[in-house]
Order: C-alpha cells, then sequence, then structure tokens
C-alpha cells in the first residue's frame, strides 16, 4: 500500500493560487480605458467564427496633437498587455513590461508622442478572451472561444484606432508576439502606417517555433484541473495553474540562454545535496517554479493556449501568394532589430526579413543587439535598443 504520506506529484503549487488570473468586471480599472464594437453585427474572425460585443482594454501616455500625427501603437508579445508602462498596484499584477522604454525623455518619449498599447483579442487583461461572458450565455467562454488569428488582433487595433481618431500611425512598434502584430500592421494597413520596428520577430513561425509551442500547450492541456478550458467556477487552488506553470517554464528556458543560466545558477543546489531527494531542487529549478507560479497569478490558462496557438499560426505570406508578394504590399520604412543570442528567433529569421524588404524595394535598416540574455533581450537590452530606436523614431519623422 502507497504511503499515505507521499505526495501525489513531486512538484506541489501553493493553494492559493486562483483558477485564473484574468482581469474581471468589478475588478480595479487602473489605468485601463475600454472601447467596444460589434454590438449590432458581429466581428467575423479570419478562421472561421464570429464574436459579438467586442471589448478591447489599451491604455494611452502623452497627448495626441491637433493632426493626430504624433501616436505610437506599442504592440505586446504572449503574456504582455496594455500596462506597457506604470507602476505595479492593485490593478496591474506586473509593472509596465517595457518601463525602460516609454516614458518621458526615454526612447519611445510620452513628451512628444501619444502612446497607445492596446491588450490583444484572446487576451486576459480586459479584451474580450476565454475568461469573459459570453454575451449569449451570460457565462465564461472557456472552451467555446474561438480560435484567433494575429490579423484578427491587428484588425482590433484598428477599431480602437478609429475610435481615437488616428488615421495613420507614426510608428507601430513590438518584439516577439509584438512583432507579429507590427508586420500584419504593414502589410494589412500600409496606408495607417508611416513607420515600424520589429524586433525578435518573423513573418512566419517556424517548425521549431511551433514544436515548443505545441509542448507547453500540452503540458497545460494535460492538467486535470484544465476542465477541457472550462474552469472558471473553480475554488481558488483548484485551478489549471500547474499545467500554466509548465507551460511557463518551458517557454521561459527558450526565452534565455545557457550562458545566462550558467552564470546566475550554475548547478547550485536549494535543497542540501547530501540528502537529494527524486524532488528536491536545483535554483535554476526554483527559479523555473516561481515564473510559473508568477504568470499563474496574472494570466489565465485559456488566454495562453489561445495566443499561442495565434503565434504558431502566425504566416504573413497566407493567402497572399507568399512571402514576397505580402512584403510588396509594406509603403513604411522599418527598422528591424535582432538579438545575438536568441535561440528562439534566431537572428536569421530578422536577416532574411530585412533582406525580403529590400529586395522588394522597401526602405529597411536592420540591427543586431550583442546580448547574452537571448530572446527575452528586447525586453531587458534598454541601453543598447533605446538608443536605436530613438534615432529611427526621429529620422522617420523628417
Amino acid at each position: 500500500m502507497a504511503d499515505q504520506d507521499q505526495p501525489a506529484s513531486g512538484r506541489s503549487y501553493p493553494t492559493d493560487i486562483p483558477a485564473t488570473g484574468a482581469w474581471q468586471v468589478g475588478d480595479p480599472i487602473g489605468d485601463r480605458r475600454f472601447f467596444t464594437f460589434a454590438e449590432d453585427y458581429p466581428f467575423v474572425l479570419e478562421l472561421g467564427g464570429s464574436l459579438s460585443n467586442v471589448t478591447v482594454a489599451y491604455e494611452t501616455w502623452g497627448e495626441l496633437d491637433a493632426e493626430a500625427s504624433n501616436a505610437i501603437l506599442v504592440c505586446h508579445a504572449l503574456t504582455g498587455d496594455s500596462h506597457a508602462a506604470g507602476p505595479m498596484n492593485l490593478a496591474h499584477k506586473a509593472p509596465g513590461w517595457w518601463n525602460e522604454f516609454v516614458g518621458p525623455g526615454l526612447a519611445i518619449d510620452t513628451d512628444r508622442y501619444f502612446v497607445v498599447c492596446a491588450n490583444v483579442l484572446g487576451g486576459c487583461q480586459g479584451t474580450t478572451g476565454p475568461a469573459s461572458l459570453d454575451p449569449a450565455t451570460g457565462r465564461p467562454y472557456g472552451s467555446a472561444f474561438p480560435v484567433v488569428t494575429i490579423r484578427d488582433m491587428v484588425r482590433t487595433q484598428a477599431r480602437v484606432a478609429d475610435h481615437l481618431g488616428i488615421e495613420a500611425w507614426n510608428h507601430v512598434i513590438g518584439g516577439s508576439m509584438g512583432g507579429m502584430q507590427v508586420f500584419e500592421w504593414a502589410v494589412m494597413y500600409p496606408h495607417r502606417v508611416n513607420a515600424f520596428t520589429a524586433m525578435a520577430s518573423t513573418l512566419g513561425a517556424t517548425a521549431q517555433q511551433i514544436s515548443w509551442s505545441a509542448i507547453g500547450r500540452t503540458a497545460l492541456a494535460l492538467d486535470p484541473k484544465w476542465r477541457g478550458g472550462d474552469y472558471y467556477d473553480a475554488e481558488v487552488g483548484d485551478g489549471p495553474h500547474a499545467g500554466l506553470a509548465i507551460a511557463r517554464s518551458v517557454a521561459q528556458v527558450t526565452y534565455r540562454t545557457d550562458e545566462v543560466f550558467q552564470r546566475r545558477f550554475g548547478r547550485e543546489p536549494l535543497d542540501s545535496i547530501d540528502a537529494f531527494g527524486l524532488w528536491d531542487r536545483f535554483q535554476v529549478e526554483s527559479y523555473l517554479d516561481h515564473h510559473g507560479q508568477k504568470l499563474a497569478r496574472r494570466f489565465d490558462a485559456n488566454s495562453y493556449l489561445v495566443l499561442n496557438r495565434a503565434m504558431d499560426l502566425h504566416d504573413v505570406g497566407r493567402g497572399r501568394g507568399g512571402y514576397e508578394r505580402a512584403a510588396r504590399r509594406i509603403a513604411a520604412p522599418g527598422l528591424i532589430i535582432s538579438v545575438s543570442s536568441d535561440e528562439l528567433y534566431r537572428p536569421w529569421q530578422q536577416r532574411e526579413t530585412a533582406d525580403l524588404l529590400v529586395a522588394t524595394g522597401q526602405s529597411c535598416q536592420y540591427e543586431v543587439i550583442e546580448s547574452p540574455e537571448g530572446h527575452d533581450g528586447f525586453l531587458l537590452e534598454d541601453e543598447a535598443i533605446g538608443p536605436m530606436v530613438a534615432k529611427f523614431l526621429a529620422d522617420s519623422d523628417r
């Protein structure tokens, strides 16, 4: 007979993690603003299905000038949201994810520009997503939420631009999944983008990128507390936080590099190596667990699946005759930035994109940031990337 005291799993998680970290109506609003559309007719999605009463949560910084010519759209990555800049508080469960880039006197200078960042469609911090209430049932969408694409996200952002009176963005900028949105903006709305910057991103997900995503999604979906996507009635501690934490841990490894892990953690144990058991941990394991649990407190498992899948589906050439024909639709000058050590969105992808744009007659600059930080370098290397972005913004305004 098994030992009654032996845990069912070697990994344990705190019992106070909510079933979802999604923002819900009634929660503190913070700096969010909201825009709702598709109230009279459905918003039809690229791959089928539709949504009604679509709400987009967004934040702004700075002032829009009289000609609406100084607006910059900042596009967030997979687990980001509209809170690109600002403090952590009751309304925002993490500090601004680009605090060193967006603000007065920074690379994206809010004394000069009107900056907008919108939580993407399918997200979980105020924009319509799986945790939102389905107007047809009055219950969270859960497993009924449809598949969305990067193009669907961009179309919702275009509605926000219309709402704000912005005919064309002075600049559209983002990294990783944010960069995917940037490319789609440049192709879908060439007349509405005056310049763009894409960092650590791609015109289409590769087989290896899809593979890493598939592993994370599978780990999440195998958590029995995911309940097929309908877990919003679960008690605190009874949601799919273990699956989401594992998915995040897998991703976290791809976001950094062996050099960074070795420098920070090496082989240092967290528990005594003299009596090391099967489930005792090294310091690096503790780091992964910390980031997994941290995400589970501020994110939604279903949103993770939906947005992660949207990244897999990203392909600028789909339905347009391939990358070259899609690239010929771009009219704006671009800046494309690689992180030298990025092992997920490798520099060759950005180099090929830049070469393609130049070959098709577009104006495009390509830069490589020498950094050991890996994919996350686009978030962390503000001292290197900031001056590049600031100069490109200034040059684009001339």
